[in-house]
């Protein structure tokens, strides 16, 4: 990324709570207009980093830097950036246009500015007509969509996001996380999102930022994520992945299931490595005296519509597969199957 394509560079940014450390040296460049989601377990630190860029938290060592200028010792009020967090924070004794343009009437914005903003993002979250409706009358789905608005109607330089969308049902998350998406491409702004929902980041961020005990794993775009993860644990934590032992390295090659498995992977030889395949790289066959492949047995079966999860037991291992229907038809449970695994997908790493 070159420097004129940074817009807020996180540098090295650690924290400390007395003796626990929060944040490890976080460093990241952040991308104008662009999607960004932090994501991980609870306590990995990725709500201390969003409260950091927001003002709200002072970092222990580092520095942000937004457009070049250090904004570090910057109280929020001035940072203007645009904030939704979990409890959406609206004022309910107020009606739906006070809410939006809230922030423009501190920032001293002429009343008909005012009107003429709130109409167009009324009209943008698709909710003109609510203007003078009380926020306290208005549904889940409403709620954020005005809480959202607000956000917005600074037209912030930063749009920060903390769970926004977690007390939502399934369906009604789903249909927010296309709308969140759409408006922060129309809008164009600069959005950093803190989710633990894997669905979410992946279906929402340009990057992905994962990170475990305050540290960052890995960050990167979500199909480099997914497809090549960095360790064990972004592997086991994104999407469904198997970890198995994979022996001793040697020359190249492990040994997978019994079967020598070349992998390029720059270790000593004589280290124990692991390997993670992914649920969808795992192929079935009905076995046979002559398979080519090592034998297990289906211990669990599951209908998921367009496909089937299983759990095939295999050599002390229990593998997840998940395999289009039409191609589990005829297997049940205790059925014997033959297991061949995508070499071009699979993930090798030293055994934690």
């Amino acid at each position: 990324m070159s420097t004129q394509d940074t817009h807020l560079h996180i540098d090295g940014v650690s924290k400390y709570f007395d003796d626990v450390q929060a944040l490890k040296d976080v460093d990241l460049k952040i991308e104008r207009g662009s999607f960004v989601c932090l994501l991980g377990p609870s306590g990995c630190g990725k709500t201390t980093l969003l409260r950091i860029i927001a003002g709200f938290e002072n970092a222990s060592a580092g520095r942000l830097m937004l457009d070049g200028t250090d904004i570090s010792k910057m109280p929020p009020h001035k940072r203007g950036f645009g904030m939704v967090f979990q409890s959406l924070a609206l004022f309910p004794h107020m009606t739906v246009a006070k809410n939006i343009a809230y922030g423009l009437k501190l920032r001293k914005v002429s009343g008909a500015e005012q009107r003429n903003r709130v109409e167009e993002l009324l009209n943008v979250i698709e909710l003109p007509d609510i203007a003078d409706r009380p926020v306290s009358a208005l549904s889940g789905g409403q709620r954020q969509r005005v809480a959202i608005a607000r956000a917005l109607a600074i037209q912030p330089p930063l749009f920060l996001l903390d769970e926004p969308l977690s007390a939502l049902d399934a369906k009604l998350r789903d249909n927010m996380q296309i709308e969140l998406r759409q408006l922060q491409q129309k809008f164009g702004v600069t959005t950093i999102l803190v989710t633990h929902d894997q669905h979410e980041a992946m279906m929402l961020a340009d990057e992905l930022v994962v990170l475990k005990d305050g540290a960052v794993r890995q960050a990167a775009a979500p199909s480099v994520v997914y497809q090549n993860p960095a360790d064990s644990f972004v592997a086991d934590f994104l999407g469904a992945a198997n970890l198995v032992d994979a022996g001793l390295y040697k020359d190249g090659e492990v040994n997978l299931f019994g079967k020598v498995t070349k992998v390029a992977a720059d270790v000593p030889n004589g280290t124990r490595m692991q390997a993670a395949i992914r649920a969808e790289h795992v192929h079935l066959h009905p076995a046979k005296s002559d398979a080519a492949g090592p034998i297990g047995t289906i211990d669990f079966m599951r209908d998921l519509g367009p496909s089937m999860e299983l759990i095939i037991a295999l050599q002390g291992e229990r593998l997840r597969v998940r395999c289009p229907n039409v191609d589990c038809q005829g297997l049940e449970i205790g059925s014997k199957v033959t297991v061949s695994i995508d070499q071009t997908h699979l993930s090798l790493f030293k055994a934690e």
